[in-house]
C-alpha cells in the first residue's frame, strides 16, 4: 500500500502539539473549503486535510500512525503485523487498502472493544467566514450566515447539510473577530456534546473609508480657492454628515482629525476619522474663470518651485 505523510499534508512537524495540529487544520480547512477555495484541486485537498486531521487529533490513532515509521509520501510499504487483522477483515491483502481505511478499521476495532464503556465523544468544531460591512460593525445588528455541516443518518454515515443561522454582530466588533455559536458544530457521539461553530468576521472594502484599527481615513477633495482661503465643508462619517472647518493654506496630504468619528472601541469610545486633503483643479473652465486665473497669475508672486531653482530640499 502507499504511504500518506499526514504531517506533511498538515504542514506541521512530527512533534507538533495538539494545539498546533488543530490550528493548522483550521487554517487549511478554511483555505481549501469547497465554498471558499478557487483552487481546482481545493476539494481534494480539503478531503486530504480532513483525513490527516482525523488521525493526528486522536492520540491513540496518532501513536499507531507514528509506529508505521517515516516514509516518503506515495512510497509503497507494508504495515506492521498487528495491522494484519484489520486490513484482512474481508480476506484481501494490502494492495487494495487505503491508509485512511486502515485507520478507520483500527478505530472501529477500538470502538468494539470499548462499546460497553459508552464513552461520550464531543462533536467537532467548525469555522466559517462571514462578510460584514463597516456599517454593520459600527452599528451592530443581526446577519444571516450559511454553513455546510455534517449530519449522520441512521447508518452512521455523514452527509453535509446546508444550515442557516442568524447571528448578532456586537457593536464595535473587529475585522477577524471570531463569534462562537455553542453547540452548532458537528454532532457528538454516545451522548457527547455537539461541537461549536465559529464565525470569523471579514470586513468588506468600503467605497469611502480606509480602516486602520479603530481609525478611519477619508479622502477630502478641496478646490484650489478652498485650500487657499479656507472653507467649511460637509464630511460624511459612519454616524452621519458633519461640518468640518478647513483653515486657510491647506496642502495636499494634510490630515484633518475628527475626534470620536471612527469605529467604536471595546471601552465604549470611538476611534478618530482623518480627512486627507486632496486639492483638485477643474477639468474645464469658462472664459470668465480663465480670465480670473490669468489675473491671479499676473498678480501673484508665489513660486512653488523656488526650492528647485535654488537646488535645496523643500
Amino acid at each position: 500500500m502507499k504511504f500518506k505523510d499526514y504531517y506533511d499534508i498538515m504542514g506541521v512537524a512530527r512533534d507538533a502539539t495538539e494545539k498546533e495540529i488543530k490550528q493548522a487544520y483550521r487554517k487549511l480547512a478554511h483555505k481549501y473549503h469547497p465554498d471558499i477555495s478557487k483552487d481546482p484541486a481545493g476539494e481534494e485537498k480539503f478531503k486530504e486535510v480532513a483525513e490527516a486531521y482525523a488521525t493526528l487529533k486522536d492520540p491513540e490513532k496518532r501513536a499507531a500512525y507514528d509506529n508505521l515509521g517515516n516514509h516518503a509520501a506515495g512510497e509503497q510499504f507494508t504495515p506492521p503485523p498487528e495491522w494484519q487483522q484489520h486490513a484482512n477483515m474481508n480476506g484481501s491483502g494490502f494492495d487494495d487498502v487505503d491508509l485512511s481505511d486502515l485507520f478507520a478499521a483500527f478505530g472501529r476495532s477500538r470502538q468494539g472493544q470499548q462499546a460497553q464503556r459508552h464513552m461520550p465523544q464531543s462533536g467537532q468544531d467548525y469555522e466559517i467566514t462571514a462578510a460584514v460591512t463597516l456599517e454593520q460593525i459600527y452599528q451592530g445588528g443581526e446577519i444571516e450566515v450559511r454553513a455546510n455541516l455534517p449530519e449522520y443518518d441512521a447508518n452512521g454515515l455523514a452527509h453535509h447539510v446546508a444550515r442557516t443561522f442568524r447571528i448578532n454582530i456586537p457593536k464595535g466588533a473587529a475585522d477577524g473577530q471570531r463569534l462562537r455559536l455553542t453547540g452548532k458544530g458537528g454532532p457528538g457521539f454516545d451522548g457527547g456534546r455537539p461541537g461549536d461553530l465559529y464565525v470569523a468576521l471579514a470586513l468588506q472594502t468600503h467605497p469611502l473609508y480606509r480602516v486602520s484599527g479603530r481609525d478611519l481615513y477619508l479622502d477630502l477633495p478641496l478646490a484650489p480657492w478652498e485650500a487657499v482661503l479656507g472653507a467649511t465643508v460637509r464630511v460624511p462619517t459612519p454616524g452621519g454628515t458633519v461640518e468640518l472647518k478647513v483653515g486657510p493654506g491647506a496642502v495636499s496630504g494634510q490630515k484633518l482629525r475628527l475626534k470620536n468619528r471612527g469605529l467604536p472601541t471595546a471601552d465604549g469610545g470611538n476611534g478618530a476619522l482623518y480627512a486627507i486633503v486632496n486639492i483638485e483643479v477643474p477639468a474645464s473652465i469658462s472664459a470668465a474663470e480663465r480670465a480670473l486665473y490669468e489675473q491671479l497669475a499676473s498678480a501673484s508672486a508665489f513660486n512653488p518651485r523656488q526650492h528647485l531653482e535654488q537646488g535645496v530640499a523643500k
